[in-house]
């Protein structure tokens, strides 16, 4: 069976590790966190990192830095993954859910300023399979409002909107290194704090709630609790697995791209035949090459071709089901809103092997296979 994904290593992650046992420091905030955050900090200029434990605890960190408490209101897509919302909803927030738009799959700006209210405190932007939001359009309506724009920027790491960086537009965003992600320590992830006024504080929640990382840097004799926070960063043997990963980002993309573009011309004919559609990337977005999928015709038709693979030795995947219509999201809102853009892609949506380990061989099996395959009458 080819896997969806197949977790690798790509330089000295190995090595590292061992590096960072010897040094005597395993905790958080060590050699190796250091040099991924000078890493980041380079490829997403203006932004502050500060590496997590995962991207649901960044975007934990967003809603703490941002005051959310019970009673106030975030704009968020319904196509996204369920961390997005739980890091408002745990601090009492409502999510108000948007749809997304059917070229992009993104956040539908045309129909968030309808939803803002008295009550709106924030925007999240979710840039899915890496490509862009309409950033200009989203700020815009920020702006207007007195809101703040979250990036979650899980899937986007090296995308760009416009030439610039996604992850840069809004006052935080957050990135994911879990084991399906471009680059990836298992699980993890990055706080990027853009808005200068909030880095400060981004560093005492990450600690705690403490000054430690003063007293580290011998600023303070002493550290003490002084505000909320928690344990949000990572062990700096996950650190030393992750910047071998940041430091072979230019192979590692480079192999993902030419996978992405195998998948897009050996499946083009089959999908104009079938009436099934591929990725669509605007020409004013940069890609980061993170994900593949094909969206069917129907749900019949996913589910004949989930089969049809796996039968073939190939193991491919939906994707988000509609937050919306989740159990939890009822207990929040008396209806469901209206996303029916949401509803239909969620239905029709298929996710392809994609790793940068996948071989030709396999690759070739998984398009062959595709095109061997035929919608049911």
């Amino acid at each position: 069976m080819i896997p969806f994904n197949r977790p690798s290593m790509a330089g000295q992650e190995l090595e590292y590790i061992a590096a960072a046992v010897r040094n005597g420091r395993i905790s958080g905030d060590g050699e190796f966190t250091r040099r991924c955050h000078a890493i980041l900090e380079q490829e997403l200029p203006g932004t502050r990192a500060l590496l997590t434990t995962s991207c649901t605890h960044a975007l934990e960190m967003t809603a703490i830095l941002l005051d959310i408490t019970a009673g106030d209101e975030v704009i968020i897509p319904s196509f996204t993954f369920v961390s997005t919302v739980n890091a408002f909803v745990l601090r009492g927030a409502t999510p108000v859910f948007a749809d997304i738009r059917a070229d992009t799959l993104n956040l539908d700006e045309s129909g968030v300023e309808a939803l803002v209210t008295p009550r709106t405190r924030a925007i999240v932007a979710v840039h899915y399979a890496g490509i862009g939001c309409e950033m200009d359009a989203l700020a815009g309506i920020a702006r207007r409002h007195g809101l703040a724009l979250i990036e979650d920027n899980a899937h986007g790491l090296f995308g760009r909107y416009r030439g610039r960086p996604l992850g840069t537009f809004g006052a935080m965003a957050a990135l994911s290194f879990h084991e399906t992600k471009n680059i990836s320590c298992g699980e993890g992830g990055a706080l990027l704090v853009s808005d200068p006024a909030l880095r400060e504080r981004a560093e005492i929640i990450r600690e705690k709630g403490t000054d430690r990382s003063r007293f580290f840097r011998r600023e303070v004799d002493k550290y003490t609790w002084i505000d909320i926070g928690s344990s949000y960063l990572p062990s700096d043997m996950l650190a030393a697995f992750l910047c071998a990963q940041l430091e072979q980002r230019t192979a590692i993309q480079a192999r993902r791209r030419h996978i992405w573009t195998e998948y897009a011309s050996g499946l083009a004919e089959w999908a104009g035949r079938q009436g099934a559609r591929l990725p669509m990337v605007p020409s004013h977005c940069e890609q980061p090459y993170h994900l593949f999928y094909l969206l069917l015709p129907t749900e019949a038709a996913r589910r004949s071709l989930i089969g049809h693979l796996a039968a073939a030795g190939v193991m491919a995947v939906s994707h988000y089901v509609p937050l919306h219509r989740a159990p939890m999201a009822l207990t929040l809102q008396d209806t469901a809103p209206d996303c029916p853009v949401t509803d239909d892609v969620s239905a029709r949506l298929l996710r392809l092997p994609f790793f940068p380990t996948l071989s030709a061989v396999e690759q070739a099996r998984i398009i062959d296979a595709i095109n061997g395959w035929s919608a049911p009458a």
